[in-house]
């Protein structure tokens, strides 16, 4: 998928009998989101109620027609669904919606990517991404082409079919990846053995919630931070000393809900630096009113990797932006999550027993000095068990 910049969209999502309509609302502005990340301008929402996906159009046909029909009167160029297409339900829809690229959101993440790799490493990464996705629904891509190569002079009069061939072709050029890139893993394995018995701290977190700036203070760098989605691909690793006690940090790729499984299959080197770590710093932004469920899409993700059971430690970014609506005494209504104030989050959060965590800002730089000094604690306990005679560290 090749975006063409400044071209319009339409997003498409589907709420069934036990979502929350207000929460796919938010799953449909973030989808809107990454879409502005990649360079296309939202235009509308379709929502639509459904007791389960359509098998063949993923929504009725009535909407997809109506959506078709919107896209055809206001020269809309991308019709984007938040769920992942089966080749199916996308071949079904663009047969419908004419004159509209029809992508999912696991497209539109592998595009971002794409646009965002700048070593080689990262680039074979993506297309490695993007070959596994294009693997299963090759057959879409050739139901215009249905003939025969080389029928004649071969035995039984039929050669190959045009999508056997690209089927061995992108299947070549996926083995030629995955050994391209274990001689590349390997390379960074021997980086990593270098560093010695360093204690390695790693941010992980949700996109766009502030790790590389946060890195940045920590580090005194200038890692590319910006306020898109999937800013940072590259992981970042810096030393830091704080106090006389020396250490790794590492910035890595920030997580999603329905982080598309080909990302984190040939991002798997990358996350080595998040099973490594000995310590997890999980940067959170405490504005965003879905806080709580982006924790808990990196904590699963963190889980599918095999980092699930590594310490650590919360930081609490963004305070600044942080609002909430005042509680009124005499409603009748109970308070809900939009009435807690900084204070209440602050005192529930911190009175959790093995959860250790932190309240900052990182454009303020509130919060930064006790984050360090609990970051030079942690990092010096484990310190001094791996050098036992450097009691000058304490």
């Amino acid at each position: 998928m090749e975006v063409e910049l400044n071209e319009r969209a339409v997003f498409v999502g589907i709420i069934l009998q036990n979502d929350d309509e207000r929460q796919i609302k938010e799953y449909l502005e973030e989808l809107e989101f990454l879409a502005e990340t990649a360079g296309i301008q939202g235009d509308k929402t379709f929502i639509q109620k459904l007791e389960k996906p359509d098998g063949a159009t993923y929504i009725k046909r009535g909407k997809v027609e109506e959506i078709g029909d919107y896209c055809k009167e206001n020269g809309i160029r991308y019709c984007i669904f938040d769920d992942e297409l089966s080749g199916m339900q996308q071949r079904n829809i663009e047969r419908i919606i004419k004159d509209c690229i029809v992508i999912d959101r696991t497209s539109l993440i592998l595009e971002i990517f794409a646009q965002r790799a700048k070593t080689s490493y990262a680039k074979m990464q993506v297309e490695l991404a993007r070959y596994n996705y294009m693997l299963p629904r090759l057959a879409g891509m050739w139901t215009h082409l249905e003939r025969q190569r080389g029928g004649r002079g071969l035995r039984g009069g039929m050669g190959e079919t045009q999508i056997e061939v690209d089927r061995r072709i992108v299947r070549d050029r996926i083995n030629r990846l995955n050994k391209q890139l274990a001689k590349v893993d390997r390379q960074m394995n021997t980086q990593r053995s270098n560093r010695g018995q360093l204690v390695r701290l790693a941010l992980v977190g949700y996109t766009n919630v502030g790790k590389s700036t946060l890195m940045n203070l920590l580090a005194k760098s200038d890692i590319f931070a910006e306020n898109k989605l999937f800013a940072t691909l590259e992981t970042t690793v810096r030393k830091i000393v704080i106090e006389n006690v020396p250490f790794l940090m590492s910035d890595t790729v920030g997580f999603i809900r329905k982080l598309p499984t080909q990302l984190i299959e040939a991002f798997k080197s990358t996350l080595d630096e998040v099973r490594e770590a000995d310590i997890l710093v999980h940067v959170v932004d405490i504005s965003h009113p879905g806080f709580e469920e982006q924790m808990e899409v990196v904590e699963n993700t963190l889980r599918e990797i095999g980092a699930g059971n590594k310490p650590i430690y919360v930081v609490f970014n963004k305070i600044d932006a942080y609002t909430y609506k005042e509680y009124d005494k005499f409603s009748i209504e109970p308070p809900t999550k939009e009435n807690r104030s900084l204070e209440d989050l602050k005192s529930s959060w911190i009175a959790r027993e093995k959860s250790p965590c932190i309240f900052i800002s990182a454009l303020t730089k509130e919060g930064l000095p006790k984050l360090r000094n609990d970051i030079y604690k942690m990092v010096a306990e484990i310190h001094a068990g791996r050098y036992p005679f450097n009691n000058f560290l304490w």
